[in-house]
């Protein structure tokens, strides 16, 4: 009898908690899915459920650049939330990330919807997921926290719907070729700087990503789900993973996919719905939301639904069946409970392989020691806390192993260095950010095959097998320069875009600046060429000493007062080799015609990064600007459809003192125009042509991987005598996301080049493509009368996180232009 009135008493309450809760469609006023809803009501939706619910938490864990909240819920039991400090720590005692032992009985499963801005399906599913859990779903979360980010990327989001909204029929029109199903540019995939957000968990470039790993970090799940869209044509996509899988990822990683994805296939069946495994989507990229949680143990996973931009609340398929955003959202709300439950029926297994995953660092490389430019270095350094990798900075010695770049050398010596252990936490994260080479099992990939963090920063390495010996520790003295009103001027450095960013403010704020194209002498110390040179002659203010040394402060530049402009050797300061640098007014191209993710990342670079102003020109208003209002134009890469007067005013605009900078297939607007010296690599046709038109139809996909390059890594011939190249060595080692390919210059500058035989050093390159590259360029100057064309073949801004291309764009600004030459 007790038990009997036990029993009803808490099914009386349940059903109490659901009829006084109002489920989304009760709040928002519509059945979800017959409306896309603004992402400030999906944040009332939450808030208020957690107002009127003890099963769920709701915060705000940062802004967007558009300050709309970045949020997340916690969902568990009334008794779990009590004490949800302590299951939120015994998991990083059970990884070891935090001091202690735990013998964590809970799985924590989190749920990140919509970091596609226009993949927008599951931000409504999150809300039906959130009232779920809390109403029927109540005995999966006595043992399983749930965290549900309902949007990642809120400002793409309202993008995409804010435009939907405002376009669509009444009713909603199905068919494809209506103004609803064709997003206008550019598009509400991406973040306000236009970056795709789903490829920046390990660069960290993007504010959203920065406090999300924050909040991420302290929570650490068991599982992971990243809810995506994809052709409206396709069926529903979920695990297991397709090929390539990285090495690192454990037998256990792969069975619970699998098992996760077969409890999924049950429910997607019993509605008869199509669904597809283990093809396209792989796990080797580290920069995803699938990849970048699996190394760090977590079950990483994506869900891929039919839809994206074009489907709006219904559109008609190429099978003639309609897809509507309510069968969109069923699926993405089908799969999250499914997961759930998996988890809810595995929480033992799930931490007993969690800590497996933390205790076990079986790696090829115990050790990663790495030197160079100090400001890279504190780069590479501020990238690892982000990550809570643990590093630390040693003092002068010799580290031996493999070296990146040369495979005959075995050894380095440093003054100073960082060295990684992967004996540590995150020890196989470290393995997959620094390895050498990531192992290919097939090379059809769906991004980049090469990352390794030593050439994306620009430094000397070596990974070794064995742990590094105990070292000194490296401490940096600290930076106070002082007024030296007796000096003819100062000298600072130029190798980093920590200096790029001191020459930006000292600009901005009237100081004069030169750079010298010699290397010279000056009071016994010795100057390369590049270094910034800021004279007292051309900055006569009062508070020129005062100014100046308040800003080499604030970036925290070293700045060397000289008594005399007279030089030892070399060029003196009023040499014509010692040129003043213009502060230029600079466009940038943008819209249709534009790649957007090349624009987005070339305005990040310019407000972000360089903090210099900047002018966005739409590529079709090209035609109608005052083109003298302009020092420097920049094309990202894109399709340009110029027409011939547009590109004579380009070249007359160039001609008269113009600095063009080409991006990647920006260049293509110029290769084998006339009037322009930029010609397209001519290779050798294959020569056993009937072969190649035998080939079976079954190995035409992996017969064609022969001439592509997947984000791959060449080492580079560099002129370092050229402004282009100032603060750079002989060597540089560039990433090339594709095959494109271009003749060295016959009248210009070959600052960056490839040898006859091209040598990748990481990632994957066909036959074909390599041949391809033979003798080709990768950085040009073409002068144009009095101005000059910059071609960059591979774009060093690309996704933000190859630090040590970004100096090359910054010496196209300020060092390469030629208007330097007008004193």
């Amino acid at each position: 009898m007790h038990k009997f009135t036990y029993l009803f008493a808490f099914l009386f309450s349940i059903l109490s908690v659901a009829q006084d809760l109002k489920s989304p469609e009760e709040f928002l006023g519509y059945q979800v899915g017959t409306q896309f809803s603004r992402h400030a009501d999906v944040v009332a939706y939450f808030k208020y459920v957690a107002e009127h619910s003890d099963w769920v938490t709701f915060d705000e864990y940062g802004k967007t650049n558009e300050r709309r909240p970045l949020t997340y819920a916690v969902i568990t039991t009334p008794e779990n939330q009590a004490n949800i400090e302590t299951i939120r720590t015994n998991q990083l005692k059970n990884a070891g990330l935090t001091d202690g032992s735990a013998s964590p009985d809970k799985a924590i499963v989190w749920l990140s919807y919509n970091v596609h801005g226009n993949e927008a399906s599951s931000t409504e599913a999150s809300m039906l997921t959130l009232y779920e859990l809390i109403t029927t779903k109540k005995d999966w979360l006595q043992n399983t926290v749930v965290i549900i980010d309902p949007c990642v990327n809120p400002d793409g989001r309202d993008r995409y719907a804010n435009w939907y909204n405002k376009v669509k029929a009444t009713p909603y029109d199905t068919n494809p070729d209506a103004a609803e199903h064709n997003e206008p540019w550019p598009g509400g995939r991406t973040n306000h700087y236009l970056f795709d957000l789903n490829r920046d968990w390990a660069w960290a470039t993007q504010v959203e990503t920065q406090q999300r790993l924050k909040v991420y970090n302290k929570w650490m799940p068991h599982i992971h789900v990243d809810f995506h869209e994809q052709g409206i044509n396709s069926p529903y996509y979920f695990a297991p993973a397709a090929e390539p899988y990285h090495e690192i990822i454990t037998p256990f990683q792969f069975e619970f996919q699998r098992e996760i994805g077969t409890n999924n296939a049950k429910y997607f069946d019993e509605n008869g719905w199509l669904f597809f495994t283990r093809e396209v989507f792989d796990l080797l990229y580290p920069s995803y939301g699938d990849t970048y949680p699996t190394y760090t143990g977590t079950i990483g996973m994506t869900y891929e639904q039919a839809g994206g931009g074009r489907a709006g609340l219904g559109i008609e398929k190429a099978d003639g069946t309609i897809l509507t955003l309510v069968d969109r959202v069923a699926h993405h709300f089908t799969t999250g409970l499914s997961t759930v439950e998996v988890a809810a029926k595995n929480v033992e297994r799930l931490n007993t392989e969690f800590n497996t995953y933390y205790s076990n660092p079986d790696v090829e490389f115990k050790t990663f020691t790495l030197t160079g430019e100090l400001d890279h270095l504190n780069a590479l350094a501020a990238l690892l806390d982000i990550h809570q990798i643990e590093y630390s900075f040693i003092g002068a010695g010799k580290a031996s192993g493999t070296a990146y770049g040369d495979a005959d050398k075995t050894s380095l010596s440093y003054p100073k260095a960082i060295t990684l252990s992967t004996d540590q936490p995150k020890g196989k994260l470290v393995h997959v950010l620094f390895e050498p080479e990531a192992v290919l099992t097939t090379p059809l990939t769906y991004d980049i095959t090469a990352w390794s963090l030593p050439y994306a920063y620009g430094l000397d390495a070596v990974a070794s097998t064995k742990a590094a010996a105990s070292a000194s520790e490296y401490i940096a003295s600290s930076i106070q320069n002082s007024v030296s009103k007796s000096a003819a001027g100062y000298i600072a450095k130029w190798n980093s875009m920590g200096d790029a960013r001191f020459l930006s403010a000292l600009l901005q704020a009237g100081i004069k600046v030169r750079f010298t194209e010699e290397a010279f002498t000056n009071s016994t110390v010795n100057y390369p060429s590049g270094s910034l040179i800021i004279t007292r002659s051309d900055n006569p203010s009062e508070n020129f000493d005062t100014d100046l040394v308040a800003i080499a402060n604030e970036f925290e530049r070293s700045i060397t007062a000289v008594p005399t402009s007279f030089a030892t050797a070399g060029p003196d300061f009023g040499s014509s080799a010692v040129k003043l640098i213009n502060k230029a007014k600079i466009g940038v191209l943008t819209g249709e015609q534009t790649s957007s993710l090349s624009y987005g990342a070339t305005w990040h670079f310019f407000e972000q990064q360089l903090h210099y102003p900047v002018t966005a020109i739409d590529a079709s208003d090209l035609g109608r600007i005052n083109w003298s209002d302009y020092d420097v134009l920049v094309l990202p890469s894109g399709r340009y459809n110029f027409g011939d007067n547009v590109l004579q005013d380009l070249r007359a605009w160039v001609r008269s003192g113009g600095n063009l900078i080409a991006i990647d297939n920006a260049l293509r607007v110029f290769a084998d125009q006339e009037g322009f010296n930029l010609k397209t690599a001519i290779t050798e046709a294959p020569k056993d042509t009937i072969t190649a038109k035998t080939i079976a139809y079954a190995d035409r996909q992996k017969e064609s991987a022969k001439n592509l390059i997947s984000g791959s890594i060449f080492k580079t011939n560099i002129d370092t005598t050229h402004p282009l190249a100032f603060g750079y060595s002989d060597t540089y080692y560039s990433l090339k996301i594709g095959s494109d390919a271009y003749a060295l210059l016959d009248r210009g500058y070959n600052v960056g080049y490839l040898d006859a035989e091209p040598k990748r050093v990481s990632g994957f390159a066909g036959e074909a493509a390599l041949k391809g590259l033979s003798n080709s360029l990768v950085f040009g100057v073409e002068p144009m009368g009095r101005g000059t064309i910059t071609y960059m073949v591979d774009d060093p801004l690309f996704r933000a996180f190859w630090e040590n291309g970004k100096l090359f764009f910054a010496n196209a600004l300020f060092l390469n232009n030629p208007n330097n030459y007008r004193k």
